[in-house]
């Protein structure tokens, strides 16, 4: 007996990744189904050594599937993930469209889990729940042992994100434009709103009235809803020329005072952190060791002496990973620990 899993968008970036990292983390299914747009219907999938050709979500019926996982945007998430809920379907959801409703919970699992108890309990709850920005869902998992230890009461934070954070066309785009800049070819931008090869672009996702973008209203949106509400934060969103892994440079300001050593030994022991601090030359972690990874490497731990209790640091993770595609993973499998779902009969 398992669990009947849906994965809504299987064909792109983070859907494939969802299919490895069910496999990988041999979560207990009987049936993985492979979902898609009609133009993708019939594409074959990888999933352990088997393969999926994936299915039409328009002619699909959800009764009797246990868990959607939906990485297919924005719109589609509006449409169907209610549709979906309302058959009794648990669904994950990576899109942005449910992190800012009240009556949805944006969840990380190592740092407010207890939030699916109240949700699951609710007989009125729309079945979604809601996976984070990949940006913020790094930066969260790495600021709960220190926010619980001394209270963080502000966050600056620069970001260095892949393309793969964009889909394809971005992996393609910087792909495309390196090889043609080698060959004098013209790096025209289609994706990206510039060159992205031999390039950075403080630009990622629309500009709002305030001069910030998106991206950034979100990290500071979401940290508040999965954090604290009380933690101030502000964050410059920067997309560099790197296929998988986003960067972060972090620093915080504390209610009490936090010495670098702790700060490590905090991180050391916590959840889904591996903590790579060693003042010499290499001795941090780079976008290039995390791909493939579960954990978020945390380097770089000082003090921030302009501040007082400041602190500083460096955190790398798999974006398709953590950011995305394990984090909805994870989820599941805190709703099945912590007892909050009955399996359906297969």
């Amino acid at each position: 007996m398992g669990y009947r899993v849906a994965v809504v968008g299987a064909t792109g970036n983070v859907g494939r990744e969802m299919l490895n990292i069910l496999d990988e983390r041999k979560f207990p299914v009987s049936e993985v189904i492979a979902l898609a747009s009609s133009r993708s219907t019939g594409q074959e999938l990888s999933f352990g050594d088997k393969r999926l050709k994936s299915k039409n979500l328009e002619d699909f019926d959800f009764t009797g599937v246990d868990f959607a996982l939906m990485s297919a945007g924005s719109t589609v998430s509006k449409d169907w993930a209610p549709r979906i809920g309302a058959t009794g379907c648990i669904v994950v959801d990576n899109s942005s469209y449910w992190r800012y409703h009240s009556d949805v919970p944006l969840i990380v699992p190592e740092v407010n889990a207890h939030v699916l108890d109240a949700y699951m309990a609710r007989a009125d709850r729309k079945n979604i729940i809601a996976n984070p920005n990949c940006s913020t869902a790094q930066l969260v998992v790495a600021l709960k042992p220190l926010h619980d230890f001394a209270k963080i009461t502000r966050v600056v934070v620069a970001t260095y994100q892949s393309v793969s954070g964009a889909g394809k066309e971005g992996v393609d785009e910087l792909w495309t434009q390196t090889k043609g800049i080698f060959v004098n070819d013209s790096a025209t931008p289609r994706k990206f709103s510039k060159q992205i090869a031999f390039n950075v672009i403080p630009h990622i996702d629309v500009f709002m009235e305030d001069g910030y973008t998106k991206e950034e209203w979100k990290m500071v949106a979401e940290t508040k809803k999965i954090l604290d509400p009380r933690i101030k934060l502000t964050a410059t969103c920067v997309r560099v020329p790197v296929f998988v892994g986003h960067s972060e440079a972090v620093h915080m300001e504390f209610e009490k005072p936090i010495s670098p050593d702790e700060a490590r030994d905090l991180l050391r022991d916590a959840p889904g952190i591996s903590v790579i601090d060693k003042r010499e030359s290499g001795g941090y972690a780079t976008p290039v060791e995390c791909v493939g990874e579960y954990d978020t490497y945390v380097s770089r731990i000082r003090e921030d002496n302009t501040v007082e209790n400041g602190l500083a640091m460096w955190v790398v993770s798999d974006n398709l990973r953590k950011g995305a595609a394990l984090n909805t993973v994870q989820i599941l499998e805190t709703l099945i620990e912590r007892r909050l779902v009955e399996q359906k009969a297969a």
